[in-house]
């Protein structure tokens, strides 16, 4: 049934000036899951997100979010819809502590930025749920700590928590794990496990570890088209799939 699938994609496709970079992609994101979007460079997949995302108009074909055309819907109206992209829409202040930005995220949500200007008497108001979004992500100890002196993959978790005040449905990860460690990469990959448990999860992850850990289904484009799509057990045995990797070892978890 179509309501099984939170966001569908129908022929969704993106030309730049005669190129084509997105191809009639059919994708559709089966509700309280994970779905990772992979693929070798120049797949197609910060496209594709950027379209579903509508940080990107398609050239044509169509975008349904619980059964809803979002095609022609802005970026700021989505979100409002309940499908927020990590990363992009959430800012980070670096000045202010843990606990600050994720106020000014609750803020945003109730639609009231002069909140932001208001006593401190008010801002107060907003701390329990503020605090209650930094233990979600284990970050609670780093409440009255600078976003700027945080290390980079709990800036990241920080980045997930204010997202997270925005009440998504559906939260978009644009390579989450990139530039971290893999002390960071863990700590990510559990919260990403945690905050999935009552919401949909869009990924596109370079880190193919990860990827057969979290994923629940996995759609792998090449040349802006889907070349495969399953469990990471089926993918990774995918003929066509281990070719357009070239030995970087999708079958080993690379």
């Amino acid at each position: 049934m179509g309501d099984d699938f939170i966001v569908e994609t129908k022929n969704l496709t993106k030309e730049f000036k005669g190129f084509v970079a997105v191809s009639d992609v059919n994708l559709r994101v089966r509700r309280h899951t994970i779905h990772a979007l992979i693929g070798p460079n120049g797949a197609g997949k910060t496209t594709c997100f950027n379209l579903i995302t509508k940080f990107l108009q398609p050239s044509r074909g169509q975008i349904l979010l619980n059964g809803r055309d979002i095609t022609k819907t802005e970026p700021a109206a989505i979100a409002r819809l309940g499908m927020v992209r990590s990363f992009q829409i959430s800012a980070v202040f670096g000045h202010l502590t843990a606990l600050e930005n994720v106020r000014v995220a609750l803020q945003r949500k109730q639609g009231n930025s002069m909140h932001f200007w208001q006593s401190d008497r008010s801002l107060d108001s907003l701390n329990e749920r503020a605090e209650q979004l930094l233990a979600d992500v284990g970050m609670l100890e780093y409440r009255d700590t600078a976003a700027g002196e945080l290390s980079y993959g709990r800036k990241r978790a920080l980045e997930i928590a204010t997202t997270l005040a925005l009440e998504p449905e559906m939260l978009l990860l644009d390579e989450p794990m990139a530039g971290m460690g893999s002390e960071d990469v863990a700590r990510t990959a559990q919260l990403i496990r945690r905050v999935s448990a009552s919401r949909t999860v869009l990924m596109v992850e370079h880190n193919l570890s990860v990827v057969a850990d979290l994923s629940d289904t996995i759609t792998v484009l090449k040349l802006g088209k889907v070349l495969a799509e399953g469990p990471y057990g089926e993918i990774s045995q995918n003929p066509e799939v281990i070719e357009a990797y070239m030995g970087h070892g999708v079958g080993s978890h690379a």
